[in-house]
């Protein structure tokens, strides 16, 4: 039987961490399935989701800890039982002025209507034409048949004007999730 792991990383970004943790996976006899990876402010940080037969899964839990002694804090959690919601899938995205509250503002929106949000990026830079702060944020959400659209989408507007930002949701395929 195999047991699903989803495990948390952080550590200083230098060559070698991606590595440390396949070989100890792989060592273990674990599948490294999907994973987000990333270096932000001179750290890496990543989730990744594997597989491992419930026969070595202790072994390989305490060879991610000894982990640390490279620099790297993981956090290995057993994967949760998803609940499938029905519903669509759309893809946002946020432009504008960087400002505190914008990731709040839109994720109460979503939080608020029992809207899941799947994936998050954000990124600031600068404005090319006045070299102000810009923020940019995109995702996915996975909207429940129940929401009503409208309402959704007016609000939304409301928190763009509020926020002097622009607001985009868009529904990349007409499939329905099971």
């Amino acid at each position: 039987m195999q047991t699903q792991l989803v495990l948390t990383i952080i550590s200083d970004d230098k060559p070698g961490v991606v590595e440390a943790l396949a070989q100890t996976i792989a060592q273990h006899q674990g599948n490294w399935l999907e994973s987000r990876m990333a270096q932000l402010a001179g750290k890496f940080a990543g989730i990744l989701q594997i597989a491992v037969d419930t026969e070595n899964e202790a072994a390989l839990r305490r060879a991610l800890d000894n982990l640390a002694h490279q620099g790297l804090k993981i956090i290995t959690e057993s994967s949760a039982e998803t609940v499938k919601t029905f519903g669509k899938e759309f893809q946002f995205s946020v432009v504008g002025n960087d400002r505190p509250g914008i990731v709040f503002e839109i994720a109460q929106a979503f939080a608020s209507r029992h809207i899941n949000m799947s994936e998050l990026e954000t990124a600031c830079s600068s404005m090319p034409w006045s070299g102000e702060p810009m923020f940019e944020a995109t995702g996915l959400i996975l909207v429940p048949k129940t929401v009503d659209m409208n309402e959704l989408y007016d609000q939304l507007d409301t928190i763009a004007d509020e926020l002097a930002v622009d607001v985009r949701l868009e529904c990349p395929a007409e499939d329905v999730h099971h």
